[in-house]
């Protein structure tokens, strides 16, 4: 499995936002109220971040070495595939978080704080799930081996 590129996290932070951006219009034009998300979206955000890193410290040991255990190879494979995961629904739902917060800021008349926490917490939660995802995927990374033929110096011929 190969690791998250940005480009990928930046694209999909920008759908997050145009999707968000054309939510808040249809809803607006169509006479009904912006949606604000709710506190809880960002405390469960929040603590599934901070879940995705727990879950990656089995893996994070044994490929340190400090763990005298094995850990299952499955287990492994979960924790990088939630913690790519993670990743990608951050950038996600960070993007449509800050085109909820921007809308709402760029409105004629000021929202109450009541509007504007939500959103501003569920921005900073989406980071910290982002984070969470990346930091968990860089601990479930094995370090290069020896007879990796990619670990080569750039002066060694490759023929």
């Amino acid at each position: 499995m190969t690791r998250t590129r940005p480009s990928v996290l930046l694209l999909l932070a920008l759908i997050g936002a145009v999707v968000g951006w054309f939510l808040e219009i249809g809803l607006v034009a169509s006479g009904r109220p912006s949606f604000v998300p709710p506190v809880t979206l960002a405390a469960a955000l929040a603590l599934i971040g901070v879940v995705v890193v727990v879950l990656a410290l089995p893996v994070y040991r044994v490929v340190r070495g400090t763990a005298k255990t094995r850990v299952d190879p499955f287990y492994a494979t979960r924790a990088v595939v939630l913690a790519k995961a993670s990743s990608m629904t951050g950038a996600l739902l960070g993007g449509t978080a800050a085109a909820i917060l921007v809308f709402l800021l760029t409105r004629s008349v000021i929202p109450p704080t009541s509007a504007l926490a939500p959103a501003i917490a569920t921005v900073v939660a989406a980071i910290l799930l982002l984070a969470g995802g990346l930091i968990a995927e860089k601990m479930c990374t094995l370090p290069p081996s020896d007879d990796d033929p990619t670990n080569l110096p750039a002066s060694q011929d490759h023929a």
